[in-house]
């Protein structure tokens, strides 16, 4: 587990963690460059983008039990990834 954050952590931050997160097991990560079309690349070179981890946190919840694995690693609620996401698209 990585940590849990606080009820005020930054969006940024728990996008970045559910990333780190979603790449380490590589069938996630394979399905996550496969359905966005990205290269590891470019999502190197764009992790920090907002809009680009809004996607990431969007690829989860599309995927639920991905989400929820992802949100147990990290030691949060899978609702916090989803306010995350909201978050970084407003």
């Amino acid at each position: 587990m990585i940590r849990k954050p606080s009820n005020s952590a930054d969006p940024t931050i728990v996008a970045l963690q559910a990333l780190a997160v979603a790449l380490r097991d590589s069938q996630r990560a394979q399905r996550l460059l496969e359905l966005t079309g990205l290269t590891s690349d470019e999502l190197r070179a764009r992790a920090t983008e907002p809009h680009m981890l809004a996607a990431v946190l969007s690829f989860l919840e599309a995927h639920e039990p991905d989400l929820i694995a992802v949100a147990d690693e990290l030691g949060i609620s899978p609702q916090e990834l989803v306010a995350a996401r909201s978050a970084l698209e407003a």
